[in-house]
């Protein structure tokens, strides 16, 4: 099980107990996992309060010109009202999480950047590398052929950047933690930066797709993407 099959499940339902191995290795699944519950509680109590039995309006006697009394809506509190307001509120927090990946981004380096923002859990300094069978699950036959001489990959999942699934990766830098993009759908024309408060990278053409790198920002990338460039080749 990936990432994105996990998240399916556990966003359908929030009591899943299946793919537990996975769980056990992924900080960002769990921290999904996490924000699913608090969120279906929050639901679950909103839910919950008591709310007066709606009296239907009494309807004119269409032989008069009588206005229609609506006194059944004045049985509605202000916390009933409150109530029906929060859940529908929670509604659309819940909406959004299924609807995120439509989000439409001015360049394609602002979607890399929001996309690390919501994986922060990835950037842990560690020297235990990925197995080959989880990196090879990953960057799969269909879309690239990498080797290890880019250097530690102490992370990888599978992410979704443009609409397409991507390679998300890891690998230990000099000053900390190094994220790599391998994205063989988003072709440019050239090489582009791309840096926030505490992060700086770039995104490289590379044959018909592209690949980001991005670290803090004092990590000297240019060793990385020497190295890289020549450990990955596209399959598609």
């Amino acid at each position: 099980m990936n990432c994105e099959e996990y998240r399916q499940s556990i966003a359908a339902d929030p009591s899943y107990d299946g793919g537990a191995g996975h769980l056990a290795d992924c900080a960002g699944c769990q921290a999904y996992r996490r924000d699913m519950q608090a969120l279906d509680l929050q639901i679950g109590r909103a839910l919950a309060l008591k709310v007066p039995e709606l009296m239907v309006p009494e309807l004119p006697d269409l032989e008069s010109a009588e206005v229609v009394r609506l006194s059944g809506w004045r049985h509605l509190t202000t916390p009933t009202w409150l109530a029906m307001a929060a859940t529908v509120l929670l509604a659309v927090a819940l909406g959004a999480r299924f609807i995120g990946t439509s989000v439409e981004y001015d360049s394609l380096a602002d979607e890399v950047l929001a996309h690390l923002q919501h994986e922060r859990s990835s950037l842990r300094i560690s020297n235990l590398p990925v197995s080959d069978k989880r990196l090879n699950a990953v960057v799969t036959a269909d879309i690239a052929q990498l080797d290890h001489s880019a250097g530690l990959i102490t992370y990888a999942r599978t992410c979704v950047i443009g609409g397409h699934d991507v390679p998300h990766l890891v690998i230990q830098g000099e000053r900390g933690p190094v994220t790599i993009l391998l994205m063989p759908y988003e072709k440019i024309s050239g090489p582009q930066s791309l840096s926030d408060e505490f992060t700086t990278g770039v995104i490289l053409p590379v044959g018909n797709g592209s690949i980001a790198i991005v670290g803090v920002r004092d990590e000297p990338l240019e060793r990385i993407q020497t190295k890289l460039l020549k450990s990955v080749m596209w399959s598609t």
